[in-house]
């Protein structure tokens, strides 16, 4: 084997090897979701459940992230509201159709789009419940449906709750009422972890 066969085959192997280490980066990180903001990261375990062709995947959101995201540029305003927040959480929720369908068409939901959407936008947050370690019970406090006008494959919620422990875990309890699939339970045994 000549010298410029032998570097092309080690290059190849280089390349394989190095394409390799990132696929398996991927997957070794796929069970947390990334939020990176002005140099600031955060990680935050994702909890998946399928039930027939629908995924759901709930993340606990960092407060941090999502009021430096959302906070007037003052920093002492910011940290005020950082203070005042203490207390709450939010977690973020997504629907997806294994096939990358439309959630909300008649279909899945047995109501017409147009109730499948204001069912998202105003009356789903009946269907989430917070349970913390202590045993609280804690009614969602207000849900945002982000709307993506079908340009992502899923569907997207963030909820708010309140009045929560900062220093306790939380457990996600939903009663499925849209897609029918029932009652299942997304325990947040870790806190978003800033790198």
């Amino acid at each position: 084997m000549s010298i410029k066969s032998f570097k092309v085959v080690l290059l190849f192997l280089l390349l394989l090897s190095i394409s390799s280490c990132e696929k398996n980066k991927e997957t070794g990180d796929k069970d947390y979701k990334s939020f990176n903001l002005y140099n600031n990261e955060w990680k935050s375990k994702r909890i998946t459940h399928s039930i027939d062709f629908l995924s759901y995947t709930a993340t606990e959101v960092p407060l941090q992230y999502y009021i430096l995201k959302n906070a007037p540029e003052n920093s002492v305003k910011r940290d005020s509201i950082i203070l005042a927040s203490s207390k709450e959480r939010i977690v973020e929720i997504e629907f997806e159709h294994q096939n990358k369908e439309d959630l909300l068409l008649e279909e899945f939901t047995n109501k017409s789009y147009e109730e499948s959407v204001k069912y998202m936008s105003f009356s789903i947050e009946k269907d989430f419940k917070v349970v913390t370690e202590s045993n609280d019970t804690i009614k969602c406090n207000g849900v945002l449906f982000e709307r993506n006008f079908k340009v992502a494959p899923f569907k997207r919620l963030l909820l708010y709750f309140n009045n929560i422990d900062p220093n306790e875990t939380i457990k996600l309890i939903y009663n499925d009422e849209l897609f029918g699939n029932g009652i299942m339970e997304f325990e947040f045994i870790e806190k978003p972890l800033k790198l």
